[in-house]
């Protein structure tokens, strides 16, 4: 494919990124005076709208190729703006869970002013989430959206009832991080599809890129928080050892090491030690179980490429594979 063609294939995309970030903005613009300064400080938890990008993305992607210029439409601004403003809500309420100060460099909206102000901002973010996708004429939209608002909450709540359980197993793991970060990437994938009147197969194989991708990117998100430098990854580290919530390295480790490196690992997580998470990190960081874990999300990119084979060659399915790889590749 020309790489003119590439190139202005996905400037039209970041255009679009653009009208999404805009109609976030106004959709919001209506808030009350005294909220505006929260509102606008949220702006810092946006990143790289992975999110938004897959709809726009997966709308491209599954009916583009290399004889067709396909093009978004008004319900992909408002689907990627939706899934956008679910994905914020849930950055400010898992900042509550996990105790967090910092978040993309910026401080967190309850370092800022508390607990009870930051689960309210988050509900006030997914309220407008509903207000904005109700404005749009196909209602599976919003139930595909509240099935997956759902699922994050079960997700949520399975792995604080899962805190300090070290008999946690592998596929429970799958599961809570299924439910709560790869089911809204998922769905980002299937509504691009669905708003670009895409057939079944290609709704299909772009959801399970997502699904495939989301897992993956948990996993890493779960290594970073183990291994990671918080000067790169720009938020608070740490916090699954210090609420005893075993991830897949530590799971890992309990099943492969022997008794008295189980008990050291396990007494560790239960300690009041200010000194645990260096403890902790110093024990996992030079035994097999992180390079497991990596092994694991990278065979959960390679399930995402190749869901997206069936696809048409297009730009938009070379950026797909593009960010898949990276998931495994970042340090943030």
């Amino acid at each position: 494919m020309a790489p003119q063609l590439i190139a202005d294939g996905l400037s039209s995309l970041e255009a679009s990124l653009t009208e999404v970030k805009e109609l976030f903005e106004r959709e919001l613009a209506g808030s009350a005076d005294a909220l505006m300064p929260l509102i606008r400080h949220i702006s810092h938890f946006r990143g790289k709208m992975l999110r938004p990008r897959l709809v726009l993305l997966a709308g491209l992607a599954a009916v583009g190729g290399p004889s067709i210029r396909p093009s978004l439409c008004h319900d992909h601004t408002v689907l990627a703006a939706v899934v956008e403003m679910v994905h914020v809500a849930t950055l400010v309420h898992d900042d509550v869970l996990d105790g967090a100060d910092v978040r993309r460099r910026a401080a967190t909206i309850n370092h800022l002013k508390g607990n009870q102000a930051a689960v309210l901002l988050g509900d006030m973010l997914i309220s407008h989430a509903f207000h904005l996708c109700s404005g749009l004429e196909c209602q599976a939209y919003s139930r595909l959206i509240g099935k997956t608002t759902n699922l994050v909450c079960e997700g949520e709540l399975l792995q604080n009832l899962s805190e300090r359980n070290w008999h946690l197993t592998a596929d429970a793991y799958f599961d809570i991080i299924y439910r709560k970060t790869a089911s809204l990437i998922e769905t980002s994938c299937r509504l691009g599809a669905m708003a670009a009147n895409a057939d079944r197969d290609a709704i299909e194989a772009l959801a399970q890129y997502g699904r495939h991708i989301g897992i993956a990117f948990q996993i890493v998100d779960d290594i970073l928080d183990i291994s990671g430098s918080t000067r790169l990854v720009g938020k608070s580290l740490g916090t699954d050892i210090e609420q005893g919530k075993l991830t897949l390295p530590m799971i890992h480790f309990l099943n492969a090491a022997d008794q008295p490196h189980r008990d050291l690992l396990i007494g560790l997580l239960e300690s009041s030690d200010p000194d645990r998470i260096d403890h902790v990190r110093k024990l996992l960081q030079p035994t097999g179980s992180m390079a497991y874990a990596k092994n694991e999300a990278r065979a959960f990119v390679d399930r995402a490429v190749a869901a997206v084979d069936s696809l048409p060659h297009s730009e938009f399915k070379l950026k797909l594979i593009e960010m898949a790889r990276y998931v495994t590749e970042r340090e943030k």
